[in-house]
């Protein structure tokens, strides 16, 4: 099983970037959707400092639709704030092993709900207080993908430290 994380749209350079240092420490694919909301050229990743973006698998693609296409066995989550089951809710390894992709929408408007309702049982949401503004996209990413991980009991990461005598 692995893990990918799916951008749509995109707007924020900076919780990209961060999301970019997660994916690159867990060993999870990033997928960008486009229209991006910044410049990812060469320059520009060399420019922001993001020394961990050659270490990315990092994929681009012009629609959504496009991931699904290319990846037709993989198990699709939707994190929103307008699902009805919690991240912690689903069992991401009972899914005969197949790679899980959590999907997340722009920062000022999330996923399309066309695309949500078409996918009503995979739609997940973090708990938060009613009426509040959502989560960072950035930390959304962090607390989901990490549940995924520890259902996979943290699989090829590193769990234990080393902290030497003084």
């Amino acid at each position: 099983m692995r893990l990918h994380i799916v951008l749509v749209e995109p707007e924020i350079p900076s919780n990209t970037g961060n999301i970019s240092r997660t994916c690159s420490v867990i060993d999870a694919s990033l997928h960008l959707v486009h229209p991006l909301g910044f410049d990812i050229s060469e320059k520009a990743v060399r420019r922001a400092g993001l020394d961990y973006w050659d270490d990315l698998d990092l994929h681009e693609y012009q629609s959504v639709n496009e991931v699904f296409e290319k990846y037709p066995e993989g198990d699709f989550y939707f994190c929103t704030t307008k699902g009805k089951k919690t991240h912690s809710e689903m069992d991401y390894k009972n899914n005969g092993n197949r790679d899980v992709f959590l999907v997340f929408g722009k920062e000022t408007k999330g996923l399309p709900e066309k695309l949500l309702n078409e996918h009503i049982e995979k739609c997940i949401r973090i708990p938060m207080l009613k009426d509040k503004r959502s989560l960072n996209l950035s930390n959304s990413v962090a607390i989901v993908a990490y549940e995924v991980l520890r259902q996979m009991d943290f699989e090829n990461l590193e769990k234990e430290g080393f902290l030497p005598e003084v």
